[in-house]
C-alpha cells in the first residue's frame, strides 16, 4: 500500500486481528504512521468494505468499544435503525433467498424492503472526530488504494461468494462487480470496486452527501419508487449513540461489552456468570465434563433469554436485574446439576503500545442486493434478518435501534487493555467469545490456541460441534438432553470468526486470527 503525507507522524506499534490480510495491513499502516488503535481500526473497517465486501459495508451497521490510554471507556453504537415510518404505497420490495451451507440450509430475505437506517459510515466519523489522530483522508487512504487496484479473492471470501448467489447475481449492477464474466469470482480472481473508491473519495471530504446529500436523494427516490421503507428524515435523523460499556469482573478480570439494547454483551456476561460457579481445577478442556457444562451454561442462557430479556430490552436497568446474583440463583441450581446459519459479520481487534484499544464489529447482513448507483456501497438487509426480527417480518417498531448479538469486548487488568476481541457469526457470536474468554481464563492458553480450540453451539436442543472432541466418549454421557447432534466435518465459520489481541504484562503485544473466517494479524514493532 501506499501513504501520502504519512510519514511524518511519530511511530508507534501494536496488533491488528481481522479476517483478511489485507485489512489488518490497513490497520497496520496506520499504527506504523503514528495513528493511534482508533485510526488503525477505522482504516481497517473502510479495508474490509473492499476486501470483505459480502460481510461489512458502510451502509451497514456496528458497534466500537474504545479504551483510550487515559482510561475512558466508550461503546459507540452505529448500528441500524428502524424507519421512521410502515405505510407504504406499494407492496415491499422483500422476498427470500436460500443458501446453502451443505450442513444446512439458510434462508434470508432481501430487496429494498429489507434495508433498515444505516450507520456505519457516520459512526466511523463519529469515532474518528472523537479520538482519531491521522487526517480521515489518510485513514481512508488503504481502501481507496484496494479498491482501485483490485484484492485478490482468497478462499473464504470465494466460498462467500458461493453462499451468496443469489443476492451477488440479483441484479446487472451486482452481477458486474463479483460474476463480472458470467461466472462468480473464484480464488485467485481480482475484485475491483472503482465506483466504491470514487464515491470513499468525496465521502471523506463530505460524509454527510451520505445523509442528507445527493446519495441520500438517490436511496429514497429508489426506495420509494421500489417499495422500501427508508425516507430522507430516516437518513437525516440518524445518529451515533454513545454509551457506558456492560461491565462485570470474571475471576479478577474487568469485562466491559456491549450493553442493551443489543443482546449479545449481557448474554455473554450472564454466561461468563454462571461458568465462574465452576471449579475448573480438575476439569479438562474438551473432556466430555467440559462441554456436559458448557452446552448447560449455553441451554441456560437461552432459557434466561426466552424468560424476560427478549422483551424488556429497552427497559432502563435490564442487564443490572439480568445479571444480578438474586436472578442468577434461579439458573445455578440446574448448572450445578447437570455440570444453522451464516453471520454476515466481521470484527477487527487493535491495541496499540500506548495503551489505547478498539474492539469493532460490524456486518451488512447478507445485503439487500440493493447497490446504490455510482457507489459500489450495497445497503444492508437487517429488517430481513431473522435473528433481528423475533416478533417476525414486518412487525419492527418504528424509529428504533435494532438489537444485535454483536459483542465488541475488552478485558481490562488493572485499569489497562488485556484483551480485544469480538467475533462474526449471528447467534453463534456469544457462544464462541464465551469459549474463547474461558480459554485464555481458565485453561491459560496462548490467545492463539484459545482462539483455534475446536468449539460447540447448543441452541433449541442441537448441540453443534466441530471435530476433536471424542464423539464416543460425549454420546455415552447419561442424561444429556440432547435432540439431535452435529458433528462437523471440519471447522467451520458457522461457529464464529474470534480475532483477538492480547497484551502481556512485559509490553509484548500479540494477536490471533480466526482461521474459521480466513483471519489474521499484522503486528507493529
Amino acid at each position: 500500500m501506499r501513504g501520502v503525507g504519512i510519514m511524518s507522524h511519530r511511530k508507534t506499534g501494536g496488533c491488528v486481528a481481522a479476517g483478511h490480510p489485507v485489512t489488518a495491513a490497513a490497520g497496520a499502516e496506520m499504527l506504523k504512521a503514528g495513528g493511534n488503535a482508533f485510526d488503525a481500526a477505522i482504516a481497517a473497517v473502510l479495508t474490509a468494505c473492499v476486501s470483505e465486501s459480502v460481510l461489512t459495508s458502510l451502509a451497514g451497521g456496528g458497534f466500537l468499544l474504545a479504551h483510550t490510554a487515559a482510561g475512558r471507556n466508550t461503546l459507540f453504537d452505529f448500528f441500524t435503525q428502524t424507519p421512521q415510518q410502515k405505510q407504504l404505497t406499494q407492496p415491499p420490495d422483500f422476498y427470500p433467498i436460500e443458501a446453502n451451507f451443505g450442513e444446512t440450509v439458510q434462508q434470508f430475505h432481501i430487496g429494498l424492503g429489507a434495508i433498515a437506517t444505516p450507520g456505519v459510515l457516520k459512526g466511523l466519523v463519529h469515532v474518528h472526530r472523537q479520538l482519531g489522530r491521522l487526517p480521515l483522508a489518510v485513514v481512508a487512504e488503504p481502501a481507496i488504494y484496494e479498491a482501485k487496484t483490485g484484492v485478490v479473492v482468497n478462499a473464504f471470501q470465494a466460498y462467500c461468494y458461493g453462499l451468496l448467489r443469489p443476492i451477488l447475481t440479483a441484479n446487472p449492477t451486482v452481477q458486474a462487480i463479483y460474476a463480472p464474466q458470467g461466472d462468480l469470482l473464484q480464488a485467485g480472481d481480482r475484485l475491483y470496486l472503482s465506483d466504491f473508491a470514487t464515491a470513499l473519495s468525496t465521502l471523506v471530504q463530505d460524509p454527510e452527501q451520505f445523509y442528507q446529500g445527493a446519495i441520500a436523494q438517490q436511496i429514497v427516490a429508489d426506495s420509494q419508487r421500489q417499495g422500501g421503507y427508508l425516507s430522507a428524515a430516516d437518513l437525516s435523523d440518524y445518529a451515533v449513540i454513545e454509551r457506558s460499556p456492560l461491565r462485570i469482573t470474571y475471576r479478577g478480570a474487568t469485562l466491559l461489552t456491549n450493553p442493551p439494547p443489543s443482546s449479545g454483551g449481557t448474554l455473554i456476561a450472564f454466561a461468563l456468570k454462571l461458568l465462574e460457579q465452576v471449579d475448573f481445577g480438575q476439569l479438562q478442556h474438551g473432556s466430555p465434563a467440559h462441554l456436559q457444562m458448557l452446552a448447560a451454561i449455553m441451554r441456560l442462557t437461552n432459557q434466561a433469554r426466552r424468560d424476560g430479556y427478549d422483551a424488556n430490552l429497552h427497559r432502563y436497568g435490564i442487564a443490572e436485574h439480568f445479571l444480578s446474583s438474586q436472578h442468577l440463583a434461579n439458573y445455578v441450581p440446574d448448572l450445578q446439576q447437570t455440570a444453522h446459519k451464516w453471520g454476515s459479520t466481521t470484527h477487527i481487534s487493535v491495541i496499540d503500545q500506548e495503551g489505547n484499544a478498539a474492539s469493532v464489529t460490524t456486518s451488512n447482513g447478507e445485503g439487500s442486493s440493493y447497490m446504490i448507483p455510482g457507489t459500489g456501497i450495497m445497503m444492508n438487509n437487517m429488517l430481513g434478518e431473522e435473528d433481528l426480527n423475533p416478533q417476525g417480518f414486518h412487525q419492527w417498531q418504528a424509529n428504533q435501534r435494532l438489537s444485535s448479538m454483536m459483542a465488541p469486548t475488552l478485558l481490562l487488568i488493572e485499569g489497562r487493555p488485556r484483551l480485544a476481541l469480538g467475533s462474526g457469526g449471528s447467534n453463534r457470536i456469544r457462544t464462541a467469545i464465551l469459549q474463547v474468554i474461558s480459554n485464555l481464563i481458565d485453561f491459560d492458553m496462548p490467545v492463539e490456541a484459545a482462539v483455534s480450540a475446536p468449539r460447540i453451539h447448543w441452541e433449541r436442543g442441537i448441540l453443534n460441534l466441530e471435530p476433536g472432541f471424542d464423539r464416543a466418549s460425549l454420546e455415552a454421557m447419561p442424561d444429556w438432553p440432547v435432540k439431535r447432534w452435529i458433528w462437523w466435518q471440519q471447522q467451520n465459520m458457522f461457529f464464529g470468526g474470534v480475532h483477538a489481541v492480547i497484551a502481556h504484562a512485559d509490553g509484548r503485544i500479540e494477536g490471533a486470527g480466526d482461521a474459521r473466517r480466513s483471519g489474521t494479524i499484522a503486528t507493529v514493532l
